[in-house]
């Protein structure tokens, strides 16, 4: 039974796509996603969540902010699943597609839990003048 888990897009060198990786330690993670690719930030944000004792779901993303279809495919499993427990939070760093964030937001409301993302995407989303 998942604790309170957050969902998390990012990429990683392995483990497939358009899977929900279910991540409950430091070593699923490591069996599953393997190493973080140079400049994500998604396998990082993961360990935290970990280490803050949430269990993971974890959706591999070919590039973290550009593969859209990757992003949506995991929104829709995460509005179909029903979780023994409340989904705490969707962690999406890198991301800054409009459209996604909006999908992204539906789900929160659904499950009642938050999105999480990086400094830097949290200033452009805010500064954003096309809102």
């Amino acid at each position: 039974m998942l604790h309170h888990p957050i969902a998390l897009f990012g990429e990683a060198e392995r483990g497939d796509f358009k899977t929900a990786h279910i991540c409950r330690s430091l070593e699923d993670l490591v069996d599953q996603c393997g190493e973080p690719p140079l400049d994500s930030k998604g396998l990082y944000c993961a360990v935290q969540v970990l280490l803050y004792r949430h269990d993971l779901i974890f959706f591999r993303v070919k590039e973290e902010g550009f593969s859209l279809a990757d992003y949506f495919f995991g929104l829709k499993l995460l509005t179909e699943y029903d979780f023994p427990e409340r989904l705490t939070a969707i962690c999406i760093p890198g991301v800054g597609d409009q459209e996604v964030i909006r999908v992204a937001k539906k789900v929160c409301s659904l499950h009642h839990s938050l999105i999480i993302t990086s400094e830097q995407d949290f200033y452009d989303l805010m500064t954003d003048q096309k809102q």
